[in-house]
Protein backbone atom coordinates (compact mmCIF):
# COMPACT_ATOMS: atom_id res chain seq x y z
CA UNK A 1 0.00 0.00 0.00
CA UNK A 2 1.25 3.60 -0.90
CA UNK A 3 2.03 5.68 1.71
CA UNK A 4 0.91 9.08 0.58
CA UNK A 5 2.89 12.37 1.67
CA UNK A 6 0.83 14.83 -0.59
CA UNK A 7 -0.35 18.17 1.10
CA UNK A 8 -4.03 17.94 0.16
CA UNK A 9 -5.82 16.38 -0.17
CA UNK A 10 -3.64 14.15 1.90
CA UNK A 11 -4.08 10.96 4.43
CA UNK A 12 -6.97 10.37 6.06
CA UNK A 13 -7.63 8.88 9.60
CA UNK A 14 -8.10 5.20 9.59
CA UNK A 15 -11.08 5.23 10.84
CA UNK A 16 -12.99 6.89 7.84
CA UNK A 17 -14.45 4.19 6.74
CA UNK A 18 -16.35 2.66 9.47
CA UNK A 19 -17.17 6.26 10.19
CA UNK A 20 -18.83 6.45 6.47
CA UNK A 21 -20.16 3.28 7.39
CA UNK A 22 -21.48 4.32 10.47
CA UNK A 23 -23.03 7.01 8.46
CA UNK A 24 -25.07 5.31 5.88
CA UNK A 25 -26.16 2.52 8.43
CA UNK A 26 -27.81 5.59 10.84
CA UNK A 27 -29.05 7.48 7.90
CA UNK A 28 -26.88 10.28 8.43
CA UNK A 29 -26.33 10.28 4.24
CA UNK A 30 -30.18 11.17 3.79
CA UNK A 31 -30.97 13.69 6.72
CA UNK A 32 -32.66 16.79 6.47
CA UNK A 33 -30.11 19.99 7.33
CA UNK A 34 -33.22 21.79 8.64
CA UNK A 35 -34.06 18.59 11.14
CA UNK A 36 -33.56 18.25 14.63
CA UNK A 37 -30.90 15.65 14.19
CA UNK A 38 -28.84 17.50 11.79
CA UNK A 39 -29.00 20.47 13.98
CA UNK A 40 -27.69 18.26 16.92
CA UNK A 41 -24.94 16.79 14.71
CA UNK A 42 -23.61 20.91 13.56
CA UNK A 43 -24.02 21.71 17.40
CA UNK A 44 -21.74 18.94 18.79
CA UNK A 45 -19.72 19.28 15.85
CA UNK A 46 -18.83 23.01 16.41
CA UNK A 47 -18.40 22.42 20.06
CA UNK A 48 -16.03 19.80 19.51
CA UNK A 49 -14.09 21.51 17.45
CA UNK A 50 -13.53 24.72 20.01
CA UNK A 51 -12.76 22.34 22.81
CA UNK A 52 -10.07 19.92 20.90
CA UNK A 53 -8.64 23.32 19.03
CA UNK A 54 -8.52 25.51 22.10
CA UNK A 55 -10.89 27.98 20.39
CA UNK A 56 -12.33 30.37 22.66
CA UNK A 57 -16.74 29.87 23.37
CA UNK A 58 -17.08 33.41 22.29
CA UNK A 59 -16.15 33.10 18.80
CA UNK A 60 -18.38 31.57 16.33
CA UNK A 61 -17.54 29.06 13.09
CA UNK A 62 -19.50 28.95 10.20
CA UNK A 63 -19.18 25.88 7.36
CA UNK A 64 -18.23 27.10 3.78
CA UNK A 65 -17.95 23.99 0.73
CA UNK A 66 -13.97 24.99 0.57
CA UNK A 67 -11.13 27.50 2.40
CA UNK A 68 -11.37 29.27 -0.75
CA UNK A 69 -14.92 30.35 -0.94
CA UNK A 70 -13.93 31.92 2.40
CA UNK A 71 -11.89 34.77 0.19
CA UNK A 72 -15.39 36.21 -1.35
CA UNK A 73 -17.01 35.82 2.19
CA UNK A 74 -14.07 38.14 3.87
CA UNK A 75 -13.90 40.73 0.96
CA UNK A 76 -17.98 41.10 0.48
CA UNK A 77 -18.95 40.99 4.09
CA UNK A 78 -15.86 42.29 5.95
CA UNK A 79 -14.30 44.63 3.91
CA UNK A 80 -15.90 47.88 3.20
CA UNK A 81 -13.00 49.44 1.59
CA UNK A 82 -9.60 47.54 1.88
CA UNK A 83 -7.85 44.66 2.81
CA UNK A 84 -4.03 44.34 2.92
CA UNK A 85 -2.38 41.45 2.06
CA UNK A 86 1.43 39.86 3.27
CA UNK A 87 2.50 36.76 1.10
CA UNK A 88 5.34 34.88 -0.96
CA UNK A 89 3.51 32.11 -2.38
CA UNK A 90 0.85 31.17 -4.87
CA UNK A 91 -2.39 30.45 -2.23
CA UNK A 92 -1.80 34.12 -0.73
CA UNK A 93 -1.27 35.30 -4.05
CA UNK A 94 -4.54 33.98 -5.25
CA UNK A 95 -6.13 35.38 -2.03
CA UNK A 96 -5.47 38.78 -2.86
CA UNK A 97 -6.05 38.39 -6.03
CA UNK A 98 -9.30 37.65 -6.01
CA UNK A 99 -9.85 40.11 -2.79
CA UNK A 100 -9.01 42.54 -5.50
CA UNK A 101 -11.45 41.39 -7.75
CA UNK A 102 -14.48 42.60 -5.12
CA UNK A 103 -12.44 45.61 -3.46
CA UNK A 104 -9.77 47.06 -5.85
CA UNK A 105 -8.37 49.18 -3.31
CA UNK A 106 -6.98 45.79 -1.54
CA UNK A 107 -3.03 46.39 -1.41
CA UNK A 108 -0.66 43.82 -0.66
CA UNK A 109 3.12 43.76 0.36
CA UNK A 110 5.39 40.42 -0.67
CA UNK A 111 8.55 38.65 0.43
CA UNK A 112 10.78 35.83 -0.53
CA UNK A 113 11.72 32.64 1.28
CA UNK A 114 14.43 33.85 3.22
CA UNK A 115 13.29 37.05 5.47
CA UNK A 116 10.10 37.71 6.82
CA UNK A 117 8.96 41.78 6.09
CA UNK A 118 9.92 44.14 8.77
CA UNK A 119 6.20 44.76 10.49
CA UNK A 120 7.52 47.49 12.18
CA UNK A 121 8.37 49.54 9.92
CA UNK A 122 5.54 49.12 7.08
CA UNK A 123 3.40 52.19 7.09
CA UNK A 124 0.06 50.59 6.03
CA UNK A 125 -2.96 52.78 4.51
CA UNK A 126 -5.21 54.48 7.17
CA UNK A 127 -8.20 52.46 4.92
CA UNK A 128 -6.84 49.27 5.80
CA UNK A 129 -9.92 47.00 7.77
CA UNK A 130 -8.41 43.48 7.38
CA UNK A 131 -4.06 42.22 7.06
CA UNK A 132 -4.31 38.98 5.64
CA UNK A 133 -1.73 36.64 6.01
CA UNK A 134 -1.27 33.05 4.83
CA UNK A 135 -0.04 31.31 7.97
CA UNK A 136 1.49 27.65 6.89
CA UNK A 137 1.87 28.56 3.02
CA UNK A 138 1.21 25.31 1.58
CA UNK A 139 2.73 26.08 -1.86
CA UNK A 140 6.30 26.50 -0.68
CA UNK A 141 6.72 25.62 3.09
CA UNK A 142 6.98 29.10 4.54
CA UNK A 143 5.13 29.73 7.51
CA UNK A 144 4.51 33.10 9.34
CA UNK A 145 5.49 32.72 13.06
CA UNK A 146 3.38 33.95 16.14
CA UNK A 147 5.76 36.77 17.27
CA UNK A 148 5.15 38.23 13.49
CA UNK A 149 1.08 38.16 13.99
CA UNK A 150 1.67 39.97 17.87
CA UNK A 151 3.89 42.56 16.39
CA UNK A 152 1.12 43.57 13.30
CA UNK A 153 -1.49 43.30 16.40
CA UNK A 154 0.05 45.81 18.34
CA UNK A 155 1.04 48.34 15.52
CA UNK A 156 -2.57 48.06 14.23
CA UNK A 157 -4.87 46.98 16.87
CA UNK A 158 -8.28 48.09 15.20
CA UNK A 159 -7.32 45.89 12.05
CA UNK A 160 -9.13 42.66 11.72
CA UNK A 161 -6.01 39.71 11.30
CA UNK A 162 -7.24 37.32 9.18
CA UNK A 163 -4.93 34.19 8.15
CA UNK A 164 -5.11 31.09 5.69
CA UNK A 165 -5.02 27.90 8.36
CA UNK A 166 -5.40 25.69 5.84
CA UNK A 167 -2.41 23.59 6.08
CA UNK A 168 -2.15 24.54 10.07
CA UNK A 169 -5.64 24.23 11.46
CA UNK A 170 -5.64 20.88 13.58
CA UNK A 171 -1.95 20.50 13.48
CA UNK A 172 -0.79 24.06 14.80
CA UNK A 173 -1.98 25.51 18.36
CA UNK A 174 -2.96 28.79 17.16
CA UNK A 175 -3.48 31.33 19.49
CA UNK A 176 -6.80 33.06 18.74
CA UNK A 177 -5.86 36.21 20.87
CA UNK A 178 -4.09 37.36 17.91
CA UNK A 179 -6.50 36.35 15.47
CA UNK A 180 -10.07 37.48 14.19
CA UNK A 181 -10.49 35.58 11.02
CA UNK A 182 -9.18 32.16 10.49
CA UNK A 183 -10.45 29.78 7.68
CA UNK A 184 -9.63 26.24 6.60
CA UNK A 185 -10.34 22.67 4.81
CA UNK A 186 -10.34 19.37 6.53
CA UNK A 187 -8.73 17.68 4.05
CA UNK A 188 -5.13 18.40 5.51
CA UNK A 189 -4.13 18.74 9.00
CA UNK A 190 -7.99 17.35 10.15
CA UNK A 191 -7.40 14.72 8.05
CA UNK A 192 -10.58 14.04 6.09
CA UNK A 193 -11.63 13.69 2.84
CA UNK A 194 -11.96 16.72 0.48
CA UNK A 195 -15.53 18.58 0.69
CA UNK A 196 -15.62 20.95 3.73
CA UNK A 197 -14.39 24.02 4.97
CA UNK A 198 -14.33 25.92 8.46
CA UNK A 199 -14.51 30.10 9.41
CA UNK A 200 -13.74 30.94 12.93
CA UNK A 201 -14.87 33.89 13.28
CA UNK A 202 -13.69 35.85 16.83
CA UNK A 203 -16.42 38.64 18.40
CA UNK A 204 -14.87 41.58 16.61
CA UNK A 205 -15.43 40.03 13.21
CA UNK A 206 -18.86 39.38 13.84
CA UNK A 207 -19.74 42.91 14.78
CA UNK A 208 -18.06 44.25 11.81
CA UNK A 209 -20.01 41.86 9.78
CA UNK A 210 -23.17 43.44 11.64
CA UNK A 211 -21.71 47.06 11.28
CA UNK A 212 -21.10 46.75 7.56
CA UNK A 213 -24.52 44.87 6.95
CA UNK A 214 -23.61 43.31 3.65
CA UNK A 215 -26.63 41.23 2.21
CA UNK A 216 -25.99 41.35 -1.58
CA UNK A 217 -24.97 37.62 -1.76
CA UNK A 218 -26.06 34.70 -1.58
CA UNK A 219 -23.10 33.72 0.77
CA UNK A 220 -23.34 36.98 3.15
CA UNK A 221 -21.60 36.24 6.21
CA UNK A 222 -24.90 37.67 7.96
CA UNK A 223 -26.66 34.98 6.30
CA UNK A 224 -24.62 32.45 7.23
CA UNK A 225 -24.29 33.52 10.78
CA UNK A 226 -28.14 33.63 11.58
CA UNK A 227 -28.37 30.34 10.14
CA UNK A 228 -25.28 28.87 12.61
CA UNK A 229 -27.65 30.76 15.63
CA UNK A 230 -29.84 27.43 14.91
CA UNK A 231 -27.24 25.22 14.09
CA UNK A 232 -28.13 25.52 10.22
CA UNK A 233 -26.36 26.08 7.28
CA UNK A 234 -27.68 28.42 4.38
CA UNK A 235 -27.52 25.67 1.72
CA UNK A 236 -27.51 22.01 1.91
CA UNK A 237 -24.45 21.04 3.46
CA UNK A 238 -21.64 18.24 2.66
CA UNK A 239 -23.69 16.36 6.41
CA UNK A 240 -21.14 13.49 5.44
CA UNK A 241 -18.09 16.06 6.19
CA UNK A 242 -19.67 17.47 9.00
CA UNK A 243 -20.72 13.69 10.72
CA UNK A 244 -16.92 13.13 9.75
CA UNK A 245 -15.60 15.74 11.43
CA UNK A 246 -17.49 15.04 14.47
CA UNK A 247 -16.62 11.86 14.89
CA UNK A 248 -12.93 12.19 14.30
CA UNK A 249 -13.23 14.91 16.87
CA UNK A 250 -14.21 12.82 19.12
CA UNK A 251 -11.59 10.47 18.93
CA UNK A 252 -8.42 13.20 18.82
CA UNK A 253 -6.54 14.56 21.81
CA UNK A 254 -6.40 18.40 22.45
CA UNK A 255 -4.64 20.44 20.25
CA UNK A 256 -1.19 20.66 22.13
CA UNK A 257 -0.08 17.01 22.04
CA UNK A 258 -0.97 16.74 17.80
CA UNK A 259 1.13 20.30 17.89
CA UNK A 260 3.81 18.57 20.11
CA UNK A 261 3.92 15.43 17.94
CA UNK A 262 4.18 17.26 14.27
CA UNK A 263 6.81 19.32 15.78
CA UNK A 264 8.71 16.03 16.61
CA UNK A 265 8.44 14.55 13.32
CA UNK A 266 9.72 17.86 11.34
CA UNK A 267 12.87 17.26 13.82
CA UNK A 268 13.18 13.91 12.82
CA UNK A 269 12.82 14.89 8.88
CA UNK A 270 14.44 17.78 9.08
CA UNK A 271 17.54 16.43 10.64
CA UNK A 272 17.65 14.10 7.34
CA UNK A 273 17.39 16.82 4.99
CA UNK A 274 19.65 19.05 6.47
CA UNK A 275 22.55 16.33 6.29
CA UNK A 276 21.87 15.12 3.13
CA UNK A 277 24.28 16.09 0.26
CA UNK A 278 21.48 15.49 -2.53
CA UNK A 279 18.84 17.48 -1.09
CA UNK A 280 18.41 20.91 0.55
CA UNK A 281 15.32 22.93 1.97
CA UNK A 282 13.66 26.06 0.07
CA UNK A 283 13.08 27.81 3.13
CA UNK A 284 16.64 28.63 4.55
CA UNK A 285 15.67 29.89 7.74
CA UNK A 286 14.07 27.12 10.12
CA UNK A 287 11.88 29.77 12.19
CA UNK A 288 10.31 30.81 8.74
CA UNK A 289 10.13 27.16 7.93
CA UNK A 290 6.49 25.35 8.01
CA UNK A 291 5.95 22.13 10.93
CA UNK A 292 3.89 20.92 8.50
CA UNK A 293 4.50 20.96 4.88
CA UNK A 294 8.09 20.57 4.47
CA UNK A 295 9.63 22.06 0.82
CA UNK A 296 12.50 20.50 -0.31
CA UNK A 297 14.45 21.63 -3.46
CA UNK A 298 16.73 19.80 -5.87
CA UNK A 299 17.57 19.98 -9.53
CA UNK A 300 14.53 19.42 -11.74
CA UNK A 301 16.23 16.38 -12.81
CA UNK A 302 16.80 14.83 -9.21
CA UNK A 303 13.35 15.61 -8.33
CA UNK A 304 12.15 13.45 -11.20
CA UNK A 305 14.00 10.62 -10.13
CA UNK A 306 13.12 10.97 -6.76
CA UNK A 307 9.26 10.67 -7.81
CA UNK A 308 10.23 8.00 -9.71
CA UNK A 309 12.11 5.74 -6.74
CA UNK A 310 9.90 6.70 -4.20
CA UNK A 311 6.97 5.57 -5.94
CA UNK A 312 8.58 2.26 -6.50
CA UNK A 313 9.10 2.64 -2.48
CA UNK A 314 5.52 2.61 -2.08
CA UNK A 315 5.90 6.17 -1.14
CA UNK A 316 3.73 9.06 -2.56
CA UNK A 317 5.31 12.47 -2.39
CA UNK A 318 3.83 16.44 -3.01
CA UNK A 319 4.74 17.63 -6.39
CA UNK A 320 6.52 20.79 -6.12
CA UNK A 321 3.75 24.15 -6.59
CA UNK A 322 3.55 27.10 -8.76
CA UNK A 323 7.07 28.32 -10.05
CA UNK A 324 8.57 25.54 -8.00
CA UNK A 325 6.99 22.70 -9.62
CA UNK A 326 10.22 21.42 -11.33
CA UNK A 327 12.89 22.15 -8.96
CA UNK A 328 10.60 20.69 -5.53
CA UNK A 329 9.19 18.27 -3.38
CA UNK A 330 6.48 18.86 -0.42
CA UNK A 331 6.44 16.72 2.44
CA UNK A 332 2.87 16.74 4.52
CA UNK A 333 3.93 16.36 8.17
CA UNK A 334 -0.16 16.27 9.15
CA UNK A 335 -1.73 14.27 12.29
CA UNK A 336 -2.94 11.54 10.11
CA UNK A 337 0.43 10.36 9.42
CA UNK A 338 2.11 8.62 12.16
CA UNK A 339 5.55 8.08 12.99
CA UNK A 340 5.56 4.74 11.36
CA UNK A 341 5.09 6.59 8.06
CA UNK A 342 7.68 8.97 8.92
CA UNK A 343 10.36 6.16 9.56
CA UNK A 344 9.51 4.35 6.44
CA UNK A 345 9.82 7.85 4.43
CA UNK A 346 13.46 8.13 6.61
CA UNK A 347 14.90 4.88 6.07
CA UNK A 348 14.05 5.71 2.00
CA UNK A 349 15.82 9.39 1.70
CA UNK A 350 18.74 8.06 4.11
CA UNK A 351 19.40 4.95 1.73
CA UNK A 352 18.97 6.77 -1.49
CA UNK A 353 19.87 10.59 -0.83
CA UNK A 354 21.85 10.90 2.33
Amino acid sequence: MTTTFNPGPSKVYPEIPAYVQDAYDQGILSINHRSEGFMTLCREAVELLKDRLSIPDSYRIVFTSSATECWEVIAQSLTRTMSYHFYNGSFGEKWFTFAKNIRPKAKATTFDLTKMPDFESIKLPKATEILCFTHNETSNGTRIPQMALESIHRKYPQALIAIDATSSLGGIALDFSRIDIAYGSVQKCLGLPAGLGLMILSPRAVERARQLNEGGHYNSLLRMLENMDKYQTHYTPNVLGIYLLKRSMEKRYGIGPIHKRLEEQYKDLSEVITNSSVLDWMVPDEYLRSRTVLAVKAPADRIAEIHRTANEAGIQLGKGYGPHKETSFRIANFPAIDSEDVEKLKAFLLNNYS
